[in-house]
This record gives C-alpha cells, sequence and structure tokens, in this order.
C-alpha cells in the first residue's frame, strides 16, 4: 500500500510516516523545499503547496497511490507562510487530483472549533479546506484535533515544555480551555482510518479526556520534569500585546514563534471538543496529560530541550544587536578610537576606511543574524570575522591581551556562544 502524506515533516506528519512505515506502507513524504530530509525512509517529494495549485502539480506524485493524508498546516501569513496557500489552494488542487486519479481514501487534518468561528486567517483557510474536500467525490475523514502533544517538539508542545522551566509562569490573558490530546492517539486514528474498508465522510474531533487550563498544561509538565511548582504571574494586557507583536515582528523575519497574532486570537477560542463519535469509531480511549507523561520517563535532553527553548530567542536577539551595536558604535561615538587603534596598528591613511569596512561588516552579520534565512551564514561569518579580530589582533597590538578590559579574551566566549547557536538553530 501506497500513502502520500503531506507536511511530512511536521509533528503530526513526521509520526504518521513513521507508524505507517512501520506497519509495512510504502510512504511518499511531501516536504516544503528545502527542509532536512535527515531521518526519511522512502520516497521524499518537495512540493510548495503554495504553487502547487492545479491538479497537474499532484497527478505525478499520484501514481500507484491508495491514500492520502494531508498533515500540512502553517499557523499565520508571512514570509514563507501563507495559510490559504497552505490550507485551501494547494490542498483543493491535490483533492480533485486524488478525484481524477481515482485515489478515494484522504484523510485530512483541520482544527477543533475552525466551524463555529474563524477569529483568523488560520482557522478561516482551514475551514475553507475542510469544505473543498467535502465537495469532492471522495471517501474523505476530516479529523479536527485540539492541541496535540508528543515526545516531539513543535509549536504549543515545545512552548509548554520551555514555560515549565522558568520558576514563574506567565499567564496570558483570556486563555480558553484545552482538550490536549496525545500524538499517539491521533496517529492511531490515521492508521484505522487509512483502510479502504473503514467508515468514510466523517468529521471528528479529537481530544483528551479532560478540559484544562493553560496553567494546568504547564503544570503537568513542570511535575514531570521533577520540578517544584512555578508561582504563577498574569501578564497585563498591554505587556502581553507587546509579546504578540515581537512574535509577528520575529515572524516577518522567517522566524516561527508561537506567540504571535494568531495564536492570540485563537487561544482565546480554546481548543475542546465532543469526541464520543470518534471513540465510538475508533475506540480509543484517551488519557489524562499527567497519565500520559507519566508513562514515558522523563529525560535529560527533555530538561536541556526545555531550559533552553527560551533562551535561544534570548541567544539570536543579543548576539544580532551585538554585531549591529558594535557596527553602529565604531560608526559614530567609537569613530575617533578606532582610528587611533588603528594608526597605532600601522594602518595610516586606511585607518579611517578600515574602521568603516569593519563597522559595515559588523552590521551586515548582524542584520544576517536577525534574518532566519540567512541566520547560519551570519553565524559562520561572525565566526570567521571572530577570528579574524583575534588574530590580527595578536600580530598588529599584541598589547591588547593585557587590556584591563580583556577585549581580545572576550572574543573566546563569544565565538562559543556562536557555536552554541549553531547547535540549536534548527526547529524541526
Amino acid at each position: 500500500m501506497r500513502v502520500l502524506v503531506l507536511g511530512a515533516s511536521g509533528l503530526i506528519g513526521s509520526a504518521v510516516c513513521a507508524k505507517l512505515s512501520e506497519g509495512g506502507t510504502e510512504v511518499i513524504r511531501v516536504i516544503r523545499p528545502g527542509l532536512s530530509r535527515a531521518g526519511s525512509i522512502g520516497d521524499v517529494v518537495e512540493l510548495d503547496l503554495t504553487r502547487a495549485v492545479g491538479p497537474e502539480d499532484w497527478l505525478p506524485h499520484l501514481s500507484g497511490v491508495a491514500a492520502v493524508v494531508n498533515c500540512a498546516g502553517t499557523l499565520q501569513d508571512g514570509p514563507g507562510e501563507d495559510t490559504s496557500g497552505v490550507h485551501v489552494r494547494g490542498p483543493s488542487a491535490l483533492f480533485q487530483a486524488c478525484e481524477q486519479a481515482g485515489v478515494r481514501r484522504v484523510i485530512h487534518f483541520s482544527a477543533m472549533g475552525v466551524e463555529k468561528e474563524q477569529p483568523s486567517s488560520f482557522s478561516r483557510t482551514k475551514l475553507e479546506g475542510d469544505k473543498a474536500l467535502m465537495a469532492r467525490d471522495l471517501d474523505w475523514v476530516i479529523l479536527r484535533p485540539s492541541v496535540v502533544l508528543g515526545p516531539g517538539a513543535f509549536g504549543a508542545s515545545a512552548l509548554f515544555r520551555g514555560l515549565a522551566a522558568l520558576p514563574f509562569l506567565p499567564l496570558m490573558p483570556n486563555t480558553g480551555r484545552l482538550q490536549v490530546v496525545r500524538l499517539e492517539d491521533v496517529v492511531r486514528t490515521v492508521e484505522i482510518f487509512i483502510s479502504p474498508t473503514a467508515p468514510a465522510r466523517l468529521i471528528l474531533e479529537v481530544a483528551g479526556p479532560e478540559a484544562l487550563s493553560f496553567e494546568d498544561v504547564v503544570s503537568a509538565y513542570r511535575r514531570w520534569f521533577g520540578w517544584p511548582a512555578a508561582r504563577s504571574v498574569s501578564i497585563p494586557a498591554p505587556l502581553a500585546s507587546l509579546i504578540y507583536k515581537l512574535g509577528d515582528l520575529a515572524g516577518s523575519l522567517g522566524w516561527r514563534p508561537p506567540t504571535r497574532s494568531t495564536a492570540q486570537k485563537e487561544i482565546t477560542r480554546g481548543a475542546v471538543g465532543d469526541i464520543r463519535t470518534w471513540v465510538e469509531k475508533t475506540q480509543i480511549q484517551p488519557i489524562a496529560l499527567s497519565e500520559a507523561l507519566a508513562r514515558t520517563p522523563v529525560s535529560v535532553q527533555e530538561r536541556w530541550f526545555a531550559n533552553l527553548y527560551l533562551l535561544k530567542p534570548v541567544i539570536f536577539v543579543v548576539l544580532s544587536l551585538f554585531w549591529i551595536g558594535t557596527g553602529a558604535i565604531s560608526l559614530t561615538s567609537g569613530y575617533d578610537i578606532g582610528v587611533d587603534l588603528m594608526q597605532r596598528a600601522g594602518a595610516r591613511l586606511l585607518a579611517g576606511p578600515s574602521v568603516v569596512a569593519g563597522a559595515l561588516a559588523d552590521i551586515v552579520i548582524g542584520v544576517a543574524i536577525a534574518i532566519r534565512r540567512t541566520s547560519r551564514i551570519g553565524l559562520y561569518g561572525a565566526a570567521v570575522l571572530s577570528l579574524f579580530y583575534a588574530i590580527a589582533g595578536t600580530i598588529l597590538l599584541p598589547e591588547l591581551w593585557n587590556e584591563p578590559l580583556g577585549p581580545l579574551l572576550k572574543i573566546w566566549p563569544i565565538l562559543v556562544l556562536h557555536f552554541a547557536a549553531l547547535a540549536i538553530l534548527e526547529e524541526r
């Protein structure tokens, strides 16, 4: 049996691919161009859903396919993200292609509550994608999960872990309740409905057995880590709004923080639903979050991730501002000091141009680190430039090693921080 899985690099998609492959199913993984293929078994297709908007874009990949599982999704519009393209235009073309190719079985992931209200482009386009599938003559099953939590750390799953590492718990205003569901139960649901003899034309809400507050979920993770209870702190609405706007700013630079304005709109609605039909059709008995966590021993890797999660944006912001700031200082208040250093090094007429060139290089590196697409290049560039400064300073001005503030000594911890940033750069 051949199955085409969209969004194969995400939390749900990667787990579905692994489980189906384990059972002997031949899986064709569809991922966004440029994503890592590490750990992929079988065929991998790089396809941009926002551009695959015609049946002809999908038909070559449907040969011999018995079923399609659409796990693709994106939270908010921005660089490299298009909710309408990922949730509506691309999938609509795929559904039409399935109809033409005779691929009857389609499992489609939506989101809980989208039929009730659509406060953002995320939920609005998710609902449009659902309607596009329901209009087709296919054996479709639409799954509307609540917040999915599993061993992999993506989106909300990662955020809960990161917040659990704080000695205090910041609570955003107007957060709805959540029936978080285990990734294992979601994957098992796909396994059941991938069969050609399984029931079809169903919309199922997939969720856990309890409606929890945001605080309850984070507290459950903190207990799992073995850490004492954290004190809850309510975030004032203006500060919360600023945090979401900063998340949008990071999104405009290509990063994907879970704290963006779409999350602000969607979290107010919460994610609770009626799971009785899902339980009846699958015989899956979801368990409480605390019990699910207790079944998985916590590892040192989990604790490392939790502690590093919220440090990661701080590291990248600090490094970016460090390089941009040093360049700006060299061009303004520190220009004369820089020229004097270059004169001492024997630069003579090139002293001024050397200071300007170094300052511009610093600024370019800082901007590159800030932009997700160029961040890796910026970090390597920073490492190379730091080593150049250390070597050049040693040759031309060796007395800098004896300066009280240690300008050359400080290069080494800065260099190590860049390597740490490279180590935690990837998000999936």
